[in-house]
């Protein structure tokens, strides 16, 4: 057997398990472009066609395999859980001090425990839009903050 059958088959092996514990199949294609170099290697193909099929299919593999792993692994079209808050608006009900994790607001029907996103007291009636959860707390910012930085 030729010594480059090892080598590809070594390869292979190693970047077929390496893609095991990573994501988004980047590994893998180099690993079935490395194991169809072997078999060449193994029925007499010159080192060219080796490495030409390995670089073909490698490129081939990782192109189609990437649009199959972005289709796949796409962000839902909605958000669950409270993950569903960030970026809405709701009203103030309970003046919302900095730091003090006291104030409240309402989102479409729920109210929630809120705290300042900016460090500014917000008082009953603001409009504000959730920048981001925390625990069970919503942290929030007045919405015309939100309004300005977009312009």
């Amino acid at each position: 057997m030729d010594v480059w059958f090892w080598i590809w088959a070594a390869l292979a092996a190693v970047l077929i398990v390496g893609e095991i514990f990573t994501a988004g199949f980047f590994l893998l294609p180099f690993g079935l472009g490395a194991a169809a170099a072997a078999v060449l290697a193994l029925v007499g193909a010159s080192i060219g066609w080796q490495w030409g099929v390995f670089l073909a299919l490698s490129a081939v593999l990782l192109l189609s395999l990437r649009r199959f792993a972005d289709k796949i692994t796409h962000e839902p079209p909605e958000k669950v859980g409270v993950d569903r808050l960030i970026g809405k608006e709701g009203v103030v009900i309970e003046t919302i001090e900095p730091g003090d994790g006291t104030g409240r607001v309402r989102i479409e029907r729920e109210e929630w425990r809120a705290d300042s996103a900016g460090g500014q007291s917000l008082a009953v009636g603001a409009h504000v839009a959730v920048e981001r959860v925390s625990g069970t707390h919503l942290i929030v910012r007045a919405a015309h903050e939100i309004a300005e930085t977009k312009e």
